[in-house]
């Protein structure tokens, strides 16, 4: 999708991510803004030109930073804690052995590492596997929920029980519960037949997270939108957390433009997105009665 909040004030934006957190508002983020030389004449920021001149910059503002990494966290998190998407997990899979502090552990440490290393020598999503094998000490259920609340995408438990009949105790972050139950949705998958099937559950874990943000995200957005007073009824009576409304109109610029931007102000609304994937504009603008050119998403300004 298209950034259109900042270009309704003038500016050049690049693509930008928009993703639907959780509480029906919306995030903008990965945007790229040309500032001119505004930025730097407030900070005072020259240089020498070649005719020797101290000359004031042009600026620009990239926005992938620390608010990527919130935007995952918002988007795919659950009350147990974050679930990360197998494609930036920094580990994704982590392998907990079940240690007592007995001779028997070194034994358990090896069948482990032959899991690991197993693991590691595949490749998902154009990458080698990322597997930890977590020797630190420590209550294995500790352990356990140290992991699901860090959000690595699959979480394996090995005992000497499972060492014994070459098994392992597997959790899925995408779906760590049973519904039925109420208890943790575990799997005990025979070593080998796992390590055949990693893979495609890693990439099953990304497309269930994608999937899953993507329909939470759509179901926030209203469409049908065809005046102003639709827009500010929808408002009025969607609660809290409104979500977005799909509206049309003709890319005004100059006065006419400055007119739509007063107007989203005084009802406390913004542009966010030109959506890349909107149908075509097939009516009039809302705000000026013209030919619409394009869809757009508005919502309220936080």
């Amino acid at each position: 999708m298209w950034c259109a909040g900042n270009c309704a004030r003038g500016c050049s934006c690049a693509p930008a991510s928009f993703s639907g957190r959780q509480d029906g508002k919306a995030l903008q983020a990965g945007t790229s803004h040309y500032l001119g030389t505004n930025f730097a004449e407030a900070a005072g920021i020259q240089y020498q030109d070649k005719e020797g001149t101290q000359t004031l910059c042009h600026t620009t503002s990239w926005g992938v930073s620390t608010r990527m990494i919130g935007g995952v966290i918002m988007t795919h998190g659950d009350d147990d804690g974050l679930r990360v998407p197998p494609r930036i997990a920094p580990y994704q899979i982590v392998i907990l052995p079940m240690l007592r502090d007995k001779r028997e552990d070194d034994a358990l440490l090896a069948y482990c590492e032959e899991v690991r290393a197993g693991l590691a020598a595949q490749s998902t999503m154009g990458e080698p596997v990322r597997v930890l094998l977590d020797k630190t000490p420590g209550k294995a259920s500790a352990k356990r929920w140290d992991w699901v609340r860090k959000g690595a995408p699959v979480i394996i438990e090995v005992g000497s029980r499972d060492m014994e009949n070459r098994k392992l105790s597997l959790l899925r972050r995408d779906a760590l519960w049973n519904l039925e139950t109420g208890k943790l949705a575990t799997s005990f998958p025979e070593r080998e037949a796992f390590r055949g099937e990693a893979t495609s559950i890693l990439e099953a874990i990304q497309e269930n997270l994608f999937n899953e943000a993507a329909e939470r995200r759509d179901a926030n957005i209203t469409r049908g939108v065809t005046d102003w007073d639709q827009v500010t009824q929808h408002f009025k009576s969607s609660g809290k957390y409104p979500g977005w409304v799909e509206v049309q109109w003709a890319k005004p610029t100059g006065d006419e433009l400055a007119k739509v931007v007063e107007r989203l102000k005084a009802h406390q609304r913004t542009i966010r997105n030109v959506p890349l994937e909107a149908e075509p504009a097939s009516g009039a603008c809302i705000f000026t009665g013209a030919p619409a050119t394009e869809r757009i998403l508005v919502a309220r300004a936080y």
